[in-house]
């Protein structure tokens, strides 16, 4: 979990560097991607770096976990798997399709491996077959995705 103290620093970091910007007074929610440590920390670098511009989630953990699902103008602080602040982005779409129908621009988007679709969908299938192990749902071809694009916003220099 990240500091609190460190995050309010890293956010009013955020909001000096841009003034142009109507960003809240409070910092947004701060989170990783992925379920482990070394996924979690290159993944972030991919964002901070500005490779990384796609990510999706199970619709089916949001379901379990009765979370809404993001939306475009939501801001983020990603974050490493200490909780150490990257970077802040924005979501500028989301959409739901199947696992089956990711295509290989999002592929490529999600800035990982190869950044190939047969890379994406080996990494992902293993991924999501997790997740649904977790909360007792059975991986299928068809799962539902929740797909976002988001655009880095700010990160330290």
């Amino acid at each position: 979990m990240t500091d609190p103290a460190v995050l309010r620093s890293f956010w009013d970091a955020c909001r000096a560097a841009l003034p142009g910007l109507s960003l809240p007074a409070e910092p947004p929610p701060a989170d990783y991607f992925c379920d482990n440590e070394p996924c979690a920390n290159e993944l972030g670098d991919l964002v901070r770096r500005g490779i990384k511009t796609a990510t999706c989630g199970l619709l089916w953990s949001y379901q379990a976990e009765g979370a809404p699902l993001p939306q475009p103008g939501a801001l983020s602080i990603v974050t490493d798997w200490q909780g150490r602040p990257l970077c802040v982005i924005e979501i500028t779409e989301v959409s739901v399709r199947p696992y089956n129908e990711v295509d290989a621009q999002f592929a490529h988007d999600e800035g990982e491996g190869d950044r190939s679709l047969a890379y994406w969908r080996e990494v992902h299938w293993r991924f999501f077959s997790r997740e649904c192990t977790q909360i007792g749902r059975t991986p299928a071809a068809d799962m539902p995705l929740v797909c976002e694009r988001f655009r880095l916003l700010y990160t330290p220099a």
